[in-house]
């Protein structure tokens, strides 16, 4: 079948790429490439993540987002105090950001069955085709990407947190092979008897024992209750086109919704341009201003996304604004009009790997970007946010990104340039971007030196980073142009990649 796919390896994107081009759909080939990434993508994602994906079916262009984020653990057991242990991990000599990992920092996780339910709702192609490419990888091995051995180096200290993770990463040059036979034997468990294998049978118990006897909270009863929600997804109105995203209770696809509701009353500059960055910046200090007060309560209580993205707070947002002013995602479209939309991703990753399975657990709990609820069962809060633009009802472009906070900043900033600017997707991806955490504005390499001087002469604190960084998100995205032709692009900043079939 034609199509298109981008994700955050090429391993990942070429997994997808076989299965569209031998008649899978857009679901199909997502599967197939999640199951892929939890391989040559281990450190960001696997089977002990979450995450979440957005379908759109083209013969009723219906949309829905498939939420398999993880859930907070301990039913069934009074809840103990959490013991995490806090590392740093250097993105370069100037910027760290601080994780929180151990046993017990492991969520539920859902990325099995929401693979699982995605594959049963809307696939067409056999389960244990799409889980086999993925075991064979891991069997056989791979060699490491220059962007993963990066990766790989700066998360050493939580990859090789214990004796089980040193035994499994033995390897991080690029070049160097590496190959996960515990994980492939975890993937050949769940192709013969899908998810069962984890949530009901010796994966689980093996998970559940592991995280029992070195502080975790997660329970059999944790993983037996565990269930895929289907949600609608938001709306918002971007130059004509409709976006749709991640909705509550997770965070990202109601900020991002919100920022380009700004943008696009704000009007535009020239891309690059001094104030073209400095309006970023002004739309990110609203969105970091709109998540202060009760905003992680309203998530779950309803009314937040029709509040937020009002014309009245718009208005008053737009008043106050200056006058200028670890996570992998795989996008695919096919030829028939579907598309899939899917971010997953184990956090930084707790550094807990459980033994003979190659299950590294998520550190969800230990994010603590990601408030919500306490209550064993609920879905934590998440940033990510698999999306969709609509040009008169169709994909135009399907987008996501990695990047822990700065994923929403860099799914914003292409959309940007791809719908506002006309750009096409692989040069919207590379345009540099920036990251505003406040009081600094981190400007990546890539920029013009005249134009960062002008952004600092409006009173702009900046860091000037010396060259792209995959702090600034991994974006993986695909586009079905005006003509009809596609397109598809991976985030050089991690090594990404895009294949177009037919």
């Amino acid at each position: 079948m034609r199509g298109a796919i981008a994700a955050g390896h090429p391993l990942t994107a070429e997994v997808g790429a076989a299965v569209l081009a031998e008649g899978g759909n857009a679901v199909d080939a997502c599967v197939a490439a999640g199951f892929a990434s939890w391989v040559v993508e281990s450190p960001l994602t696997g089977p002990g993540g979450g995450g979440f994906m957005l379908v759109h079916r083209a013969r009723d262009r219906s949309t829905r987002l498939l939420d398999f984020f993880v859930a907070v653990p301990g039913l069934g057991r009074p809840k103990a105090p959490a013991e995490m242990e806090s590392v740093d991990v250097d993105f370069d000599r100037e910027t760290a950001q601080v994780f929180h990992i151990g046993s017990a920092s492991s969520a539920v996780p859902g990325n099995a069955l929401g693979l699982e339910t995605a594959h049963r709702s809307y696939g067409s192609l056999p389960w244990e085709r799409l889980v086999e490419p993925a075991a064979g990888l891991a069997r056989d091995g791979f060699e490491l990407t220059r962007q993963q051995a990066y990766l790989h180096a700066i998360l050493d200290v939580i990859l090789r947190h214990t004796p089980e993770g040193r035994r499994v990463y033995r390897t991080r040059k690029a070049g160097e092979r590496l190959r996960l036979p515990d994980l492939g034997r975890t993937l050949e468990e769940i192709a013969a008897r899908g998810s069962r294998a984890l949530y009901e049978g010796e994966l689980g118990r093996a998970v559940v024992s592991h995280l029992g006897e070195t502080g975790g909270l997660v329970t059999a009863a944790d993983l037996r209750a565990y269930r895929v929600i289907r949600r609608r997804p938001l709306a918002a109105r971007f130059r004509g086109d409709e976006f749709l995203s991640n909705p509550p209770p997770s965070s990202g696809g109601v900020l991002i919704a919100y920022g380009l509701r700004l943008l696009d009353r704000a009007g535009q500059d020239k891309p690059g341009s001094a104030e073209a960055m400095a309006r970023l910046a002004e739309v990110m200090r609203e969105q970091s201003r709109a998540r202060e007060g009760p905003f992680t309560a309203d998530l779950y209580r309803g009314g937040l996304v029709s509040r937020l993205l009002s014309d009245e707070s718009v208005r008053r947002a737009l008043a106050r604004v200056r006058a200028v002013s670890s996570t992998t995602h795989i996008s695919v479209v096919d030829g028939a009009g579907n598309a899939a939309s899917l971010s997953a991703s184990a956090g930084s990753g707790s550094g807990v790997i459980v033994p003979g399975t190659g299950i590294h657990l998520n550190n969800m709990l230990g994010e603590y970007d990601l408030r919500g609820s306490a209550r064993p069962g609920a879905r934590l809060t998440s940033m990510m946010a698999p999306s969709l633009v609509l040009h008169r009802g169709r994909p135009r472009l399907v987008i996501g990104s990695a990047g822990s906070v700065r994923l929403r900043g860099a799914i914003l900033q292409v959309v940007v340039n791809v719908v506002g600017h006309g750009l096409d997707v692989g040069e919207a991806i590379e345009r540099p971007r920036v990251h505003l955490e406040e009081p600094k504005l981190h400007c990546e390499g890539g920029a013009g030196p005249a134009e960062l001087d002008r952004l600092e002469g409006m009173g702009y604190d900046l860091v000037r980073w010396r060259r792209r960084n995959l702090y600034f998100g991994g974006v993986s995205a695909v586009e079905v142009r005006d003509d009809g032709d596609l397109g598809a692009a991976g985030d050089p900043r991690r090594g990404g990649h895009g294949v177009v079939i037919g």
